[in-house]
């Protein structure tokens, strides 16, 4: 199993997501994040890939809880996903090659163009509660069933 990290930005009842622009989840809207590397702690690899995609580091960073994702037909899929809230970002969000920033309030998430499971969570979550769930997903990564965890 890898380890991935989320990461939302919280600022003036705004959260920054960003939309993927190529690989898994093209087209969706996300937080920005990814792949922990070798060697490094979730934190570091929460700081790097945010910086890596948005061209901004970060203020405020606190780990909120982890998400399992589970692809029963792609186990190579499998991740556990570290979950972060930033309090600001330093410096100004940029479009990169692999996501394109955007700051929408918190109550005009773009949820129709988001991973389906992202409803179960993400909204209880930038109300400042803990991410704590393990969702299952077929081969064509639709959603099967979740539990608490």
């Amino acid at each position: 199993m890898r380890h991935t990290t989320l990461c939302y930005v919280i600022k003036n009842d705004q959260v920054l997501l960003a939309m993927k622009k190529r690989g898994f989840g093209i087209g969706k809207w996300n937080g920005p994040g990814g792949k922990v590397g070798e060697g490094e702690t979730p934190e570091q690899g929460c700081r790097r890939e945010f910086m890596e995609e948005t061209g901004c580091g970060l203020d405020g960073l606190e780990e909120r809880g982890a998400i399992e994702f589970v692809f029963e037909s792609r186990p190579e899929w499998h991740q556990y996903c570290h979950i972060y809230v930033a309090s600001d970002v330093e410096g100004e969000p940029q479009e990169t090659e692999e996501m394109f920033p955007r700051w929408y309030g918190l109550d005009a998430l773009p949820w129709g163009d988001m991973w389906e499971s992202d409803a179960l969570w993400l909204d209880d979550l930038l109300k400042g509660g803990k991410a704590g769930m393990r969702i299952f997903f077929d081969a064509d990564c639709k959603m099967l069933r979740h539990e608490r965890i």
